[in-house]
């Protein structure tokens, strides 16, 4: 079997004992974020993306050293485990080279090869491929296969016995690992999968329109091209298939397999291999193919989809402001949400702006009145239906206001998945849908990873052909994003909501339900060391989540930062060594500079994690999230119908896909930006160049309102930005450009 750690260390080019204290803290239950956190010394300062590959490895090659125990004892039963097999069985790194060597020896249904040697043909098979190791000139087949007629088994003539040796060997041939991994290798290179859209389909009738005629080298094919082919084949729309040089495999196949240039002999395994290729091999590899590409296109759109989720959850937070969320409507009213500072619900209203002056007057009292009674900073409108007229309306209401609110038009994607929720009916049941998902948008403003966390990362819409791919890895990997995201920020201790608090490292469900249970039993937490106090929680939890929450103004400021109280003890060491108290040292963080960390490494803390505490006195508190700000989308031009080729506006994007990003300009559809027209410069991952959240400028290449297809360009909107700026300058530096583009 395999040294599975030596062999990690060996793919991951990493030294042994990073692997072995790796996985030794993972069995010891310690969550990887700990470990990538603060377990720096012990693993080489892997960081957590590293880690996470290393711990999925490790589970895929457990999962194959049990699969492997199965296939060997199966074949042993059998009695047909030679020292040649086990040992490749042994050595084998994947599944597929595994079950490809189990193959022949699976239990099957009957076949055309179980009914010939039901028939007694075993035995003529095995003498015509030792025929086919010898040089025989006179061999006669169909003389040697007449001793294996007999009419009582089904076998009347010897052109039969021969027909069914043929499928046994056909059989053979077709189960033989080395044959089958030549094959799927030479059809992935050298294929093509080509597309055709059914007759049915008028031309310009489909989303598919692409893939009438289509033609593209399997090695070569988009993984959202891929997802795409398989959903039109699965509505019934597009005709799929896989073209591959055929005669190229037979070639492989009759230089591998005949020996024996006896002109009966070859012939007859000619034949046997074209049968063995076309009922046997070539649809089983096609599938296997597809499959390999199906996959491949799964984990990359939900890499896409990990990238997406993890930018619009670390988006800039509004912070601590009181807001008014608003779920906008026409026919069915605008339901206003005032929530306070920490996202608590305060009161809510419906108001009607939209269906006579009389009630748009109305809503504009009861606008203003929540505005100056509850001291309001910010008001989240959503951006589905109406949003761009209620935000119309707010604008005109506050115009007369000395102070007022800044409005932003925030994505209401998965808002009502929330508001439907068990998690919202669980804190609001008194409170209408419309009403929750107010209260959902205003929050998601003030804090878009506390809010976000409470819907099915699914439901946030950032995906490409979510529904199409993986669920099961899907689920997993955007439940690990989140996590990431969570761990990373860190989480308010006294605000944390139990689902936010789920994700934090080493916190399960029932621990987050006491958590908060303690809290509002006790009031506010003051100290981590309270943590301690809350029932399930014990010392190894407290070990894995105590340096990812934060508690505001507590007593020890060090409890509102990421230093882990298990280091304490150094930052008062430190602070004893100069003489000044941890405010004094906080207050003044340019004394860290000075200071000489190699004095205070020991064989449990060295510099990564003492850089960590530097870092973290510098900026007590601090949130890694970037500045908060938001896209200011040009007035009057609401739907589609306003939009005009050539316009020139601003937008946020909203989501990226390999072949582009969608990108939302206020009109209730968003445009795409091809991936050819992101930049000036090759771009072949979107993702490395713009982020979910950004505020970009965009002009409008075409508008096509039946099918309600946006096309935008970011590259030809900076285009005219130069030529205003030349315009107004003759002469223009590179920084000049920099800092006309640095908004």
């Amino acid at each position: 079997m395999l040294d599975i750690r030596k062999l990690l260390a060996k793919e991951f080019n990493l030294q042994q004992w990073q692997i072995d204290n790796t996985l030794n803290l993972h069995n010891e239950g310690a969550t990887l974020h700990f470990i990538a956190r603060y377990r720096k010394e012990r693993t080489g300062n892997l960081d957590e993306v590293i880690l996470r590959q290393i711990f999925d490895r490790f589970e895929y090659l457990i999962e194959l050293e049990e699969r492997k125990k199965t296939v060997l004892n199966t074949i042993s039963e059998q009695g047909k485990l030679t020292d040649d097999l086990k040992n490749k069985i042994d050595n084998c790194l994947s599944k597929t080279e595994l079950e490809d060597l189990y193959l022949p020896f699976k239990p099957k249904k009957r076949t055309r090869a179980t009914i010939a040697k039901e028939k007694g043909l075993e035995p003529l098979a095995q003498i015509i491929k030792q025929f086919n190791t010898v040089n025989s000139d006179d061999l006669d087949l169909l003389k040697l296969a007449e001793q294996y007629i007999n009419s009582e088994k089904g076998v009347s003539t010897a052109k039969e016995a021969l027909s069914g040796a043929s499928d046994i060997i056909a059989e053979e041939i077709s189960e033989i690992a080395e044959y089958r991994s030549w094959i799927r290798n030479f059809i992935i290179e050298n294929g093509y999968f080509i597309s055709q859209i059914k007759d049915e389909f008028e031309p310009g009738s489909t989303k598919f329109e692409t893939y009438r005629d289509f033609k593209v080298k399997i090695k070569d094919i988009q993984p959202h091209t891929m997802l795409a082919l398989r959903r039109g084949e699965a509505e019934g729309i597009i005709l799929l298939d896989v073209e591959f040089d055929e005669a190229s495999v037979l070639n492989y196949l009759n230089n591998k397999i005949i020996l024996n240039k006896n002109e009966n002999i070859y012939k007859f395994f000619e034949n046997t291999i074209k049968d063995s290729f076309a009922r046997l091999i070539k649809n089983s590899i096609i599938g296997e193919v597809r499959l390999a590409k199906k996959v491949y296109a799964d984990e990359e759109s939900i890499k896409v989809f990990e990238k997406n989720l993890r930018q619009i959850l670390l988006a800039a937070p509004a912070g601590l402001k009181r807001t008014i969320g608003i779920d906008p409507g026409f026919r069915t009213g605008c339901k206003l949400a005032v929530l306070d500072e920490t996202g608590k619900f305060l009161e809510y209203k419906a108001i009607f702006p939209f269906n006579s002056e009389h009630e748009k007057n109305t809503a504009k009292k009861v606008l203003i009145s929540f505005i100056q009674d509850y001291h309001i900073e910010l008001i989240a409108i959503g951006n589905g239906t109406a949003s761009r007229e209620t935000e119309a309306f707010v604008r005109e209401t506050i115009s007369n206001l000395s102070e007022k609110p800044i409005i932003i038009i925030v994505n209401e994607s998965g808002a009502s998945v929330y508001s439907a929720s068990k998690v919202a009916q669980e804190e609001f049941p008194e409170l209408d849908l419309t009403v929750r998902g107010a209260i959902s948008i205003g929050r998601r403003l003030q804090d878009p990873l506390a809010e976000l966390v409470k819907i099915d990362p699914k439901s946030i819409g950032v995906g490409q052909y979510q529904h199409d791919v993986d669920q099961k890895l899907l689920k997993k990997k955007l439940e690990e994003t989140v996590s990431s995201c969570v761990n990373y920020v860190g989480v308010d201790l006294n605000t944390a909501s139990k689902e936010l608090l789920n994700y934090v490292s080493g916190i399960t469900p029932r621990v987050a339900e006491k958590i908060i249970e303690w809290r509002n039993n006790n009031g506010k937490f003051t100290s981590r060391k309270e943590l301690l106090n809350v029932p399930f929680l014990g010392e190894k939890t407290f070990e894995q989540a105590a340096g990812f929450l934060r508690i505001r103004n507590a007593e020890n400021i060090l409890d509102n930062t990421a230093v882990h109280p298990e280091s304490y003890y150094v930052v008062e060491k430190l602070s004893k060594d100069l003489n000044l108290s941890l405010e004094e040292i906080v207050n003044n963080p340019k004394i860290l500079k000075s200071i000489d960390l190699q004095k205070y490494c020991t064989d449990v803390i060295g510099l990564p994690t003492l850089l960590d505490i530097i870092s973290e006195l510098e900026k007590p508190g601090r949130d890694p999230r970037d500045e908060f700000r938001w896209a200011n989308f040009q007035e009057g031009i609401n739907d589609i119908s306003d939009l005009k080729v050539g316009m020139i506006l601003e937008g946020v994007v909203t989501n990226i896909t390999n072949f582009g990003a969608f990108v939302d300009i206020g009109v209730h559809q968003d445009g795409l930006v091809h991936i050819s027209e992101i930049s000036h410069n090759f771009v072949n991952d979107p993702t490395k160049v713009i982020k979910v959240g950004q505020i970009v400028k965009v002009k409008v290449l075409e508008v096509n309102e039946k099918l309600r297809r946006i096309s935008l360009s970011i590259k030809q909107a900076m285009e005219n930005k130069v030529n205003r700026i030349k315009k107004n300058k003759s002469s223009f530096t590179l920084d000049d450009l920099r800092s006309k583009f640095s908004n």
